[in-house]
C-alpha cells in the first residue's frame, strides 16, 4: 500500500522540486491533498505556483487548497530575494494555470483528510507551520491519527538570522505548537539539507535528462542557485529531503532528540534548540536527520525527473 500524504507548502523553487519528486511514479507515495501557506511569497502567489507545478507533474486530480495568509502572531515574512517576486521566478511554466484551487480552506482540508482516512496520513511540511498548528488547535483529535510529520525547517544554525531557519522563523509560534503536540515528527534542518547540493557536476547530469520536468528544474536551479553563489558548492535542495525520506528512509541517519522552539528571544526568535542529551524531563520529541547519503539522494531525484 502506498503511503498517503498531504503536502503543506509555499512554492518556492525547492518546494516545486519536492512536489515533482513526490509525484514520480512507483515511489510508494499517494498525494491526498496539497495545501498552501504564506511563506516564500504571499499565499495567493503560492497557491498559483502549486497549481502550476501540479500541471507540470500531471497531478490533475490532486486537491489544492489555499491556507493561512499570515502567521499566528507576527507580520508576514517573505523570501522574494531567494525565489523572486512570483516565488517561482526564472521558470517557463504558464503564469495562469488551468487547474483551480478548491473552495475549502487548507486547514479544513487537513482536518477532513486526516479524520476521514482509512489509514494514517503523513504530512510533508515544507513551509511555515501555520496551517498545521491551526488544524491541531481546531481539531486536536487529528494528532494521534497522523502517521508522521516530515518537516523541512530549523537546524543547529540559521539562514534567515544567525540562529533561525526561514520556515521556523516565519511563524515560530506555530512551530512551537507543532513541536509540542506529541505528533511523530521527523525534522530535516539545514544541517542535512545542505548535504543535498546541486553542484556543477550534478547540474550537468540533470541537463542530460530530456524531459519537461528536468528542463523545468534546470530553469528553477539557474535562478535559485543565485542565492547560494559564493557561499556553497551549489543550491541546497531543502524541500525534497523530507519527500526523499518518505520514499527511501535508509538514505538518512536519524537521531532522537528534544527540540524546543524559541519564541521570546531578541536575537534567537525562531531558533530550534536541539538537545540530544539524556537530561531528566527532556524526553525526545523529534527524529532529527543528521546525515544524508547525497549520491543516493541525487540518483533518486534524477530518476524521478527522467520519467
Amino acid at each position: 500500500m502506498d503511503k498517503k500524504l498531504i503536502i503543506d507548502c509555499d512554492p518556492g523553487h525547492d518546494d516545486a522540486m519536492a512536489i515533482l519528486l513526490a509525484a514520480s511514479k512507483g515511489n510508494g507515495l499517494q498525494i491526498e491533498a496539497m495545501t498552501t501557506v504564506a511563506g516564500n511569497v504571499g499565499v495567493d502567489k503560492n497557491t498559483i505556483n502549486a497549481l502550476r507545478v501540479c500541471e507540470l507533474a500531471g497531478l490533475d486530480d490532486t486537491l489544492v487548497a489555499k491556507g493561512a495568509d499570515r502567521p499566528l502572531v507576527r507580520e508576514p515574512l517573505e523570501a522574494a530575494h531567494v525565489h523572486g517576486k512570483s516565488g517561482l521566478d526564472g521558470t517557463s511554466l504558464p503564469e495562469k494555470p488551468v487547474k483551480q484551487a478548491a473552495d475549502m480552506h487548507a486547514v479544513d482540508v487537513i482536518i477532513e483528510k486526516i479524520m476521514n482516512a482509512d489509514k494514517d496520513i503523513s504530512i510533508v511540511a515544507i513551509g511555515p507551520l501555520t496551517n498545521i498548528a491551526l488544524a491541531m488547535r481546531r481539531e486536536p483529535r487529528i494528532i494521534p491519527r497522523i502517521q508522521e510529520i516530515a518537516i523541512m525547517g530549523g537546524g543547529t544554525f540559521g539562514n534567515r538570522t544567525p540562529a533561525a531557519e526561514f520556515n521556523i522563523y516565519a511563524d515560530a509560534e506555530a512551530a512551537k505548537i507543532v513541536f509540542e503536540s506529541g505528533a511523530p515528527l521527523t525534522m530535516f534542518g539545514l544541517d542535512v539539507t545542505h548535504q543535498a547540493l546541486a553542484t556543477d557536476e550534478r547540474m550537468k547530469q540533470l541537463a542530460a535528462i530530456d524531459t519537461p520536468a528536468a528542463a523545468a528544474v534546470m530553469d528553477m536551479l539557474h535562478f535559485y542557485s543565485g542565492a547560494y553563489k559564493g557561499q556553497f558548492a551549489g543550491a541546497a535542495l531543502h524541500d525534497p529531503c523530507p519527500v526523499a525520506y518518505l520514499i527511501d528512509p535508509a538514505m538518512f541517519q536519524l537521531e532522537n532528540v528534544r527540540v524546543d522552539v524559541e519564541t521570546k528571544g531578541e536575537f534567537t526568535y525562531g531558533m530550534t534548540v536541539i538537545d540530544g542529551s539524556d537530561r531528566p524531563n527532556r524526553e525526545p520529541n523529534v527524529q532529527f536527520a543528521r546525515q544524508l547519503d547525497s549520491d543516493r539522494f541525487w540518483q533518486l531525484f534524477m530518476n524521478a525527473l527522467s520519467e
